[in-house]
């Protein structure tokens, strides 16, 4: 129990953003929080946190642990809920966002399927690129791609997601096919325009780092889904998520290049506010994208 009570209080401390808030929010004193913190930290031989009279922040040993921690509380939640909830049956309105083109291919579909299993649930689904305060907008579930910058949420990881250079068959034959990153120069590439997210460029593996490149080519979009148009269109090499381009790479219609370079997984997760308990409709939203996600073939024919 004591070891339970020291990751749920560093957990707390990181959400709140303090020791006091933490120590508020339970009915302690700061002065017991930060004890539970310092046995953690002794007891795992690592520093967690950096702790000034002013703030807090996160070493990278605690970022990495903190995500550990986020899902090992959440699962005993889960447990939880599934011993006292019985044969209770999911109600109550559910409420989720995700991005837009990934929502639109990937979980707008999931939300008719899973109200087939629990009709007493109904779903409001905000397919929106903006990344929403589910706190303060009162939403129950995110799924999300890629980096997690906000640690005040639990997240839970779904799938993995990885990015690769696809072109069509017809556009390599007539162009050849790039065999190192820096080749990239000579090919048409269609990339992101200058105000959308991608600032970084694209990323490979190369000689054990990871390398940003920002290649050009004659046409440009602020919208992922026309790159992905451009590209079946034989214009060029796009820079694409495996969600967006695994039913078109299994059917022959695009081809991987550059595979070896290809930078680490990053991943696809459903994330939720800190809760006490978890209501039963979100824990088993949360569990049906999982099941699905998890298929072997799910990615290649959707």
């Amino acid at each position: 129990m004591g070891k339970l009570k020291q990751l749920e209080s560093f957990v707390s401390v990181v959400a709140r953003g303090s020791l006091t808030a933490a120590a508020k929010a339970e009915g302690v004193a700061p002065a017991i929080m930060g004890r539970r913190l310092d046995a953690l930290e002794a007891r795992l031989g690592v520093k967690l946190l950096v702790r000034t009279t002013r703030r807090i922040a996160l070493t990278h040993e605690g970022s990495a642990f903190l995500e550990d921690c986020q899902r090992l509380l959440a699962d005993l939640a889960n447990a939880e809920a599934s011993v006292s909830a019985g044969g209770m049956k999911a109600s109550g309105h559910l409420r989720i966002t995700a991005p837009a083109g990934f929502g639109r291919r990937h979980v707008a579909p999931l939300v008719t399927k899973f109200r087939e299993q629990h009709a007493d649930v109904t779903i409001t689904l905000n397919l929106s690129d903006r990344v929403v305060d589910l706190a303060g907008e009162g939403v129950d579930c995110a799924v999300r791609v890629g980096d997690l910058p906000d640690s005040s949420l639990v997240s839970v990881r779904l799938a993995d997601n990885r990015r690769l250079c696809v072109a069509t068959p017809r556009y390599l034959s007539a162009h050849g096919t790039p065999q190192h990153p820096s080749e990239l120069a000579k090919y048409d590439c269609l990339t992101l325009s200058s105000d959308a997210s991608q600032t970084r460029g694209w990323a490979f593996k190369v000689g054990g780092e990871l390398v940003h490149l920002k290649p050009g080519g004659p046409l440009d979009c602020s919208d992922g889904q026309v790159l992905h148009d451009w590209c079946l269109a034989d214009y060029g090499i796009a820079w694409r998520s495996t969600w967006e381009v695994e039913s078109e790479i299994a059917a022959g219609r695009l081809v991987a290049v550059l595979e070896d370079f290809a930078a680490p997984p990053n991943g696809i997760y459903a994330m939720f506010p800190q809760r006490k308990h978890l209501p039963l409709r979100v824990r088993l939203w949360i569990d049906f994208l999982k099941h699905h996600y998890s298929q072997s073939g799910f990615w290649r024919a959707s």
